[in-house]
């Protein structure tokens, strides 16, 4: 008598689900991750150091200042003046002092000292060192103590 043999059926493993919880899993992480980010702008572009290295504790207030120059699409700046780019604004740097008035005396309100606010700034690689020290000259004048620099890590 002579057996009929099956070929041994493969099983069809459905990759959709699978497929679904990756991109679930990679929108939750999206959603979840503090992105440093949002304080930046692309009008900003940071020096690079191989010093360059993120902050060991992260203050509770902080000042972020975004100091850069107006770029076309292509990054070219189209106007030499430097700005700060702050709440939607454009502020020459030197014209900034009543912003830090303002800045000081919220935080005031809040019962914190400016001292104790550090105030971090995001210059462009191309703004001038003199432009700098006046900005934190006019801080200090308003009662901002703590300085920090954000650049780009130098991978090297």
């Amino acid at each position: 008598m002579k057996l009929k043999t099956k070929k041994p059926a493969v099983a069809d493993v459905d990759m959709t689900p699978m497929i679904d919880i990756v991109f679930q899993l990679i929108a939750f992480f999206m959603v979840i991750t503090n992105f440093e980010q949002i304080q930046a702008d692309e009008r900003v572009k940071l020096p690079s150091d191989s010093l360059a290295k993120p902050p060991e504790v992260k203050a509770a207030d902080e000042l972020v200042l975004n100091i850069g120059f107006d770029r076309n699409a292509a990054g070219e700046i189209t106007d030499p003046e430097a700005y700060i780019f702050y709440n939607g604004e454009q502020i020459p740097v030197l014209k900034f002092g009543p912003k830090f008035e303002q800045e000081a005396r919220i935080y005031k309100q809040k019962n914190q000292d400016p001292k104790d606010v550090p105030v971090i700034l995001r210059a462009d690689a191309l703004v001038q060192t003199g432009l700098v020290q006046d900005l934190i000259k006019l801080a200090q004048e308003n009662g901002f103590t703590k300085f920090a620099f954000k650049a780009t890590q130098k991978i090297e």
